[in-house]
């Protein structure tokens, strides 16, 4: 027994100085962007992201800790009960006080999980008192942008399909970049009305850990707040059609001297656009 417990352990320990590189450079690098090989979840980048982070990884711990144990009490029955370490097998068909713990342990595991989730999902749901608010359609195979608290302008956001057809120097990411982005303040409450005009869809940004399905004649609602500027990217999380693959997110989180300067520019660039669309609705 002692021999087959330290063979799990120095196994262990190759598999974890293995995988522990890569998952820490995976974090680091994985700044609102996925990475291949990656098999961590993306930096959190808001308070709540933060808290589902942790939440995983609560919840990780106590799976692995469940995992190992039954693995050690598996190994365990082998060897002790083996028809050569057990020549005389007891006839023992019941136990009380074992079915008692294998039914109150569960519960009480369940229980600590259930309690800072259901928090967590209080905190997701409920929405703070906003700083601005960010209308979402989802059309097949683009997303649409209305911004009421500023002019109510809009516009579509396209996925661009190579490196050539970025105008404004930013970096293109395959399959991730749209001819125009999302822009949001830093630090503000930014509740996000997610709809859709045709088939469902899903608005999801893994780096603020938000997913709200996008369902035609519904009015879904979201929230986060950004705390560190940069480019943060998402996609379509619902199976919408033979383009779904084509339905990328690109938020650029900004100073607010940076957003209100480009509120200003939006504003007349798509004055024209909104005021087609308000007349075409006429």
């Amino acid at each position: 027994m002692k021999i087959i417990n330290n063979i799990k352990i120095h196994f262990l320990t190759l598999i974890f100085s293995i995988i522990y590189p890569a998952f820490i450079q995976a974090n680091e690098e994985g700044l609102g962007v996925p990475t291949n090989w990656g098999i961590d979840l993306q930096n959190p980048i808001s308070e709540v992201a933060k808290d589902v982070y942790d939440m995983h990884f609560f919840v990780l711990i106590i799976i692995t800790l469940i995992t190992l144990f039954v693995l050690a009490l598996l190994l365990w029955v082998c060897y002790r009960y083996s028809e050569k370490n057990n020549k005389n097998p007891s006839k023992t068909v019941h136990n009380t006080l074992i079915e008692i713990l294998w039914t109150a342990i569960p519960v009480l595991i369940l229980v600590v999980i259930a309690v800072p989730s259901f928090k967590l999902l209080y905190k997701q749901d409920v929405i703070p008192e906003p700083d601005l608010t960010i209308k979402a359609i989802g059309y097949q195979w683009y997303w649409g942008y209305e911004y009421p608290d500023h002019g109510n302008f809009s516009y579509e956001a396209f996925m661009l399909q190579g490196e050539d057809e970025v105008e404004d120097g930013r970096p293109f990411k395959r399959m991730l970049t749209t001819d125009t982005t999302v822009v949001v303040p830093v630090n503000k409450i930014v509740r996000v009305q997610v709809t859709a005009a045709d088939v469902l869809h899903s608005w999801a940004v893994p780096a603020f850990s938000v997913k709200t399905d996008a369902v035609p004649g519904r009015l879904n609602e979201t929230w986060f707040k950004a705390e560190k500027t940069g480019i943060y990217y998402g996609m379509c999380s619902e199976l919408c059609g033979v383009n779904h693959q084509s339905m990328p997110i690109e938020i650029h989180v900004v100073t607010e001297d940076e957003f209100n300067k480009w509120v200003a520019e939006s504003q007349k660039k798509y004055a024209n656009s909104t005021e087609n669309i308000e007349l075409s609705a006429k």
